[in-house]
């Protein structure tokens, strides 16, 4: 079974919280997991399985820890047609820019050759103040897709 890259972008903290989370989780069913919080490119480049897990800062704006990698991605174009991924993303419906981070980086993944796993979830904060919840949820939906 391959290793599950799991990076994270987050502001204050959720997605972290969200990572860690499900990295428990995957760690009981003895699927391999790497958490990455300052995710950097060599990181997607040498992962197989990535789940993408990133909250929205400002005007539908990565996180300040996972800025640096998406530009990264976006300037040097990578093939990523041998990267199979997920993405999970964190808003609040209340901006109309809810989940422009997840939607972004779900966008450049495929773009660049990525192929999506499963579809990508969007958790809204203001329905479910403990995203660990519906992200757990998610996970036991398409666990099996991870692990193929």
């Amino acid at each position: 079974m391959q290793n599950i890259t799991l990076i994270t972008g987050s502001t204050l903290g959720g997605a972290e919280y969200v990572g860690d989370h499900l990295s428990d989780l995957m760690t009981q069913e003895n699927i391999p997991v790497d958490v990455i919080n300052e995710g950097e490119i060599n990181d997607v480049l040498d992962a197989r399985i990535l789940l993408l897990i990133t909250s929205t800062h400002g005007a539908g704006d990565y996180p300040e820890n996972l800025a640096p990698l998406m530009e990264q991605l976006e300037k040097n174009a990578p093939d990523l047609s041998n990267l199979k991924f997920a993405v999970i993303a964190i808003g609040d419906s209340s901006y109309d820019t809810f989940c422009g981070a997840g939607r972004a980086a779900e966008s450049l993944l495929t773009g660049l050759g990525a192929q999506s796993l499963a579809p990508m979830l969007e958790i809204d904060i203001l329905e479910h103040p403990l995203p660990e919840e519906p992200a757990e949820a998610w996970l036991s939906q398409h666990k099996q897709a991870f692990c193929e």
